[in-house]
């Protein structure tokens, strides 16, 4: 991988740097195991990747609720993804976040180039996640959902918050790097015009993220530096 053909390299956070997909998966299981309705089928650990992975939250709400069928007033919606980000808090500020070491291997070797580097997450605890992490003084630019929000951005699979992240750099969306673990934030890199889509497989599977447009996919990110 020759990481000097690109001006910025933008990363999605959970799953891609830290593992705190695990802590999401948990929060989301507890979430609805409990909110879902009698009669209804069971929230299983597939619904996260098919309906809620890479999702802002409001979004996932909604996804999952729709495969069960299940319709709910926009304020039930905000409720239930409060409280989901409310179990994520716990869970993060209990146990904690260590970044994979591959990735932090990757952001070492990235360090000695002249690439931006950015996260682009739909979540809302993207700073506190970093911090947790201690990488928040790796990026000079963070969008995650609160920043979408505040420029009214669709979430992923739409291209919009990677564009803005690397329109902050001035840097075209053809001279970036999208780098993703979920099916929907892989669509959003193909979505876009972005130069190349990396697909970082943490459970979905190398076939669902080739077929969501991913260029390339690995299974850690240190098989991106040269002589791992």
């Amino acid at each position: 991988m020759d990481w000097t053909n690109w001006d910025a390299v933008l990363f999605d956070l959970d799953g891609v740097l830290t593992p705190t997909a695990e802590v999401h998966r948990r929060a989301w299981r507890e979430l609805f195991t409990a909110a879902l309705p009698a009669g209804a089928a069971p929230y299983v650990e597939d619904d996260y990747f098919a309906h809620i992975d890479g999702r802002p939250r409001y979004d996932g709400v909604r996804e999952m609720l729709a495969s069960r069928g299940v319709t709910v007033s926009e304020d039930t919606v905000r409720e239930l993804g409060d409280r989901k980000n409310d179990l994520f808090t716990e869970i993060l500020e209990r146990d904690g976040v260590t970044a994979y070491p591959g990735s932090v291997q990757l952001l070492d070797h990235l360090a000695t180039l002249p690439i931006e580097l950015a996260v682009v997450s739909s979540s809302r605890n993207a700073r506190p996640v970093l911090s947790a992490a201690g990488l928040l003084d790796r990026f000079e630019v963070i969008v995650d959902g609160v920043v979408a929000a505040e420029h009214d951005l669709p979430g992923k699979p739409a291209p919009d918050t990677f564009s803005h992240a690397a329109r902050t750099f001035g840097v075209p969306d053809a001279r970036a790097v999208v780098v993703e673990d979920a099916t929907s934030g892989v669509a959003a890199g193909r979505a876009g015009a972005f130069g190349l889509v990396i697909g970082v497989d943490r459970g979905v599977g190398h076939a669902a993220l080739e077929a969501a447009g991913a260029d390339l996919v690995v299974d850690d990110l240190a098989e991106l530096v040269a002589g791992s």
